[in-house]
């Protein structure tokens, strides 16, 4: 039996698959953030959708996302800190490096995310990169931060 690509030890279809099937929901910020990642792991698209905070679908892009998600290899998840986010909480962060290799380079995705709770649901609001993503190209991802130094994604900032 696989482990599920989040890291925490448990099996796929005991840890992250019920939430990508809809069968269950993410208790706390981190379950959110930790069933994000699988979802790019596992091509697992809608729940990425749908996990998103109706405010934020304006910079969802689908195509971007789904290329992404199939043409990196996931490597791993790191939760480098959590503040609030928990079942009682309406509000949180996590701090996380993804790691994933993508066109024949290992990278990292440094980011701290920001979550909310409406109607005992958890969604990905919004995330600020955290330090740089090195590249060996002139090409900067949607998802990197942005070359103009503001701290934003380069979707969120130049790349509108």
């Amino acid at each position: 039996m696989a482990g599920c690509p989040c890291g925490v030890g448990k099996s796929y279809k005991s840890c992250c698959e019920p939430f990508h099937k809809g069968e269950k929901l993410p208790e706390t910020a981190n379950e959110l953030m930790r069933a994000r990642y699988t979802a790019f792991a596992k091509g697992e698209l809608e729940f990425l959708k749908s996990s998103i905070a109706p405010e934020s679908l304006h910079d969802y892009d689908e195509a971007s996302i789904k290329s992404w998600s199939e043409n990196s290899k996931w490597l791993g998840l790191t939760v480098v800190h959590s503040d609030k986010g928990l079942a009682t909480d309406d509000k949180g962060t996590v701090e996380f490096i993804a790691k994933f290799n993508f066109e024949n380079e290992d990278r990292e995705h440094h980011e701290v995310a920001e979550f909310k709770k409406v109607d005992k649901r958890w969604y990905y609001v919004d995330g600020r990169i955290k330090g740089r993503t090195v590249r060996n190209e002139n090409k900067v991802g949607r998802n990197d931060p942005c070359p103009c130094g503001s701290g934003k994604k380069y979707k969120k900032c130049c790349g509108k």
